[in-house]
């Protein structure tokens, strides 16, 4: 027999290909046995078609056809036919193909996990075999997804006249926020490369050397605790300009973004995007990633309650916190204590004490603390709250950051809960004017929000000198449907402010140059202003994909701790490498 050369994907057979010979290769996903016909499911990657053995088409191909099992790497030759019995919920469903030649090109054990997207195996049985996990329609899909968005930002940029520039990934450890890689040089003795978090000093050197507008999609590494949606090793699309501004960073972007959009929805963005500070986003919202796709924004009701006979408002108010409270309108009757109590449990897992509220009917309030509040006092919460007939006002009252976190994240919560918004949506945010520094609580030095390379805005360079917490930083964040996918920033350009930046940080002048010399020396050999932005590209295309947790798109991602189930990495290395890299590792350690 001819070896069979496939000629068609199974996803695509519609009734158009009726009366047509095809020939199909895939995986045998399913078998069943009817006595006179077998019936396989035929998957590749683009979908499934139904095949079927008849002894009177081809006995030769039945008999092959009762061998097989599930996950059988086959080809088949045969007829597209109308189907007698239609499946509509599969796209393929008005078809199949009566075989008149089969090959098996490979057998399979048992697979361990279902080739199914429901398949409801935990996740790390299928991380541990991911290359049969990847087999999954929704899976492919998804890393389909993942090259369109990269090759649309890439045409994008490169008509632009942006240009693709490769950055090393074995570089100088510099401290840039979280904890570098480190990797141990076997040429020179005792001496560590680090791997990049970001490239953001060499594409900072790149606008030094006059390349103008730069473009990388590159592999960052942090060695930082994990989350749904952070990995160690992680993709970012890294832009930068010279001779810009905020307002021409945010324009390109926003016409690359909704080039995307356009590019993968179908959807048309408006633009420019809204733009809002920093200041404005914690206020409202109670976080600097906001999901503007529905309402619930936070309202201040300190003022109202100052003297408020309720001892948790009050002591809160006398010890410089604050109230918020969030209007769930026309939800009072859909509440129970019972499911209040479960809102009051979401907070207290954000920090919060407790959880206050009110429920406003027809009779008057409903609520335990009612008896605490005058009638004013009731009634000008009801009017900063807009509450009315039905709403269910809610409140956290505590220190600022406790505040805003519970209360942004029981707003996001019942947003989800609630169906306020389309998935499909997407609404595109600017946030700005964020603090250039942030204090830390235990130690009380100051570090940079965002990074030490970050420009302070103008009119706040003095305050670097005088009050540095209270400067302001020339950054961007660009938020998609409650995610941070991008951020950036006009970086220092010159090497007066960059000193003064690393000073405020607590670098004497020898540290600085210890550590950043060769940007300090660049620096004072003519630098353009610029600036740019770098986005998260696992985090963007999981927001495409609805899904909510970024493994789901990242081809071969590590466990929450970092682990590769698959290959078993991290792992220990022989006598002989640990040598050669002139490293000793204490037995303790090694045995714990």
């Amino acid at each position: 027999m001819e070896k069979l050369k496939r000629s068609h994907m199974a996803g695509i057979l519609r009734n158009e290909h009726i009366g047509k010979e095809v020939i199909l290769a895939g995986w045998v996903q399913k078998r069943r046995d009817l006595g006179g016909l077998i019936f396989v499911d035929l998957r590749d990657k683009t979908g499934i078609s139904q095949v079927v053995f008849d002894q009177e088409v081809s006995k030769e191909a039945f008999i092959i056809g009762e061998t097989l099992g599930t996950e059988y790497v086959i080809v088949v030759k045969g007829k597209v036919y109308e189907r007698f019995s239609k499946n509509l919920e599969m796209p393929t469903g008005e078809v199949e193909v009566f075989v008149e030649e089969v090959e098996v090109l490979n057998d399979a054990r048992t697979p361990p996990i279902y080739i199914k997207d429901d398949d409801q195996v935990s996740e790390n049985l299928r991380l541990k075999y991911r290359y049969l996990d990847l087999r999954k329609q929704n899976m492919q899909k998804n890393l389909k997804l993942r090259h369109d968005v990269t090759k649309l930002v890439r045409d994008f940029l490169d008509k632009e006249n942006f240009i693709e520039v490769e950055t090393p990934i074995l570089t100088k450890p510099t401290p840039e926020g979280a904890r570098d890689y480190i990797v141990p040089s076997r040429v020179n003795q005792g001496k560590f490369y680090a791997l990049p978090q970001s490239p953001q000093l060499f594409k900072q050197l790149l606008m030094v050397s006059g390349t103008d507008r730069y473009f990388q999609i590159v592999k960052c590494f942090r060695d930082e605790d994990l989350r749904a949606d952070r990995q160690p090793e992680f993709t970012q699309i890294d832009c930068e300009m010279s001779f810009v501004d905020e307002m021409d960073i945010m324009d390109i972007n926003e016409k690359m973004m909704a080039h995307v959009v356009k590019g993968i929805k179908g959807l048309n963005i408006t633009l420019p995007f809204p733009r809002m500070t920093y200041k404005e986003a914690m206020d409202r919202y109670g976080n600097d990633k906001p999901d503007t796709r529905f309402g619930l924004e936070l309202i201040n009701v300190t003022e109202n309650l100052k003297t408020s006979d309720f001892k948790v408002f009050s002591s809160t108010i006398e010890k410089g916190g604050i109230i918020k409270a969030i209007n769930v309108s026309g939800e009072a009757d859909n509440f129970s204590r019972k499911d209040i109590t479960n809102l009051e449990k979401h907070t207290k897992d954000y920090g919060a004490k407790g959880l206050a509220w009110i429920k406003v009917t027809e009779e008057g309030v409903n609520s335990p603390i009612a008896k605490f509040l005058s009638e004013s006092e009731i009634q000008s919460v009801l009017d900063k709250t807009e509450g009315k007939t039905g709403d269910l006002l809610l409140f956290v009252a505590d220190e600022p950051s406790v505040v805003h976190g519970a209360l942004s994240n029981l707003r996001n919560y019942l947003g989800k809960e609630l169906n306020l918004y389309n998935k499909d949506q997407c609404n595109f945010l600017w946030v700005t004017e964020f603090p250039l520094f942030e204090r830390d609580k235990e130690t009380g030095r100051l570090s940079a929000m965002h990074h030490p390379f970050t420009a302070p805005v103008d009119e706040d360079l003095l305050l670097l000198e005088k009050k540095p917490e209270d400067a302001r930083a020339r950054a961007y964040d660009l938020v998609l449907n409650g995610h941070e996918i991008g951020g950036g920033s006009i970086r220092i350009h010159t090497s007066e402010i960059q000193e003064k930046m690393f000073q405020v940080l607590g670098f004497t002048k020898k540290e600085a140059y210890k550590k950043f010399g060769f940007l300090l020396e660049a620096f004072q050999y003519g630098t353009p202003p610029h600036g740019g932005i770098a986005y998260g590209l696992d985090r963007l295309v999981m927001i495409l994909a609805h899904e909510e947790n970024i493994r789901q798109v990242i081809a071969f991602p590590k466990t929450q701790n970092a682990t590769c189930l698959l290959t078993e990495a991290p792992t220990t290395i022989d006598d002989d490498q640990l040598s050669e890299l002139h490293i000793n590792i204490n037995s303790s350690e090694e045995n714990s």
